[in-house]
């Protein structure tokens, strides 16, 4: 078999993805996960904390209660249903960290969770530095070189 049959014979047999159903749920459950952000942060401003020790509360509520749903098993329904849209960047940061550290307890809290706890979550760190730096660069070059 040929490569270009092949191609084809796993084209024909591959399951179709519902595209527009995923991006429907996607852009649902995170737009859903942002309100719940939203709803944090309006609510310590209520409590009458200034905006920016309000939005760190918000952030910090985002993660915990990420943390919490990860680890009784509720936060994986909700990904397989939500997909992409779970990955609003703190919740999905949250969920990788704290589903590693659950999958590695058994091995210890040094050997296991301290040492594998950003097995998955490390790429994360690392690319989106990078892409940090790089959005740096363009900015300082599109605001200051060119005016």
């Amino acid at each position: 078999m040929k490569k270009q049959e092949y191609i084809e014979y796993v084209e024909d047999r591959a399951k179709k993805s519902p595209i527009v159903k995923n991006c429907i749920c996607a852009f649902s459950i995170g737009g859903l996960i942002c309100i719940i952000g939203q709803i944090f942060l309006d609510l310590y401003s209520f409590w009458g904390l200034e905006k920016q020790d309000a939005s760190t509360l918000a952030s910090i509520s985002l993660i915990f209660l990420t943390a919490l749903l990860t680890g009784i098993g509720v936060f994986d329904n909700i990904a397989r249903v939500a997909g992409a849209g779970t990955l609003v960047p703190i919740t999905g940061f949250a969920n990788a960290i704290s589903s590693q550290a659950i999958d590695t307890k058994s091995e210890g809290y040094v050997l296991g969770v301290g040492a594998k706890m950003f097995t998955i979550a490390g790429p994360v760190l690392v690319f989106s530095t990078i892409s940090g730096v790089l959005y740096g660069v363009i900015y300082y070059i599109c605001t200051v070189i060119w005016g």
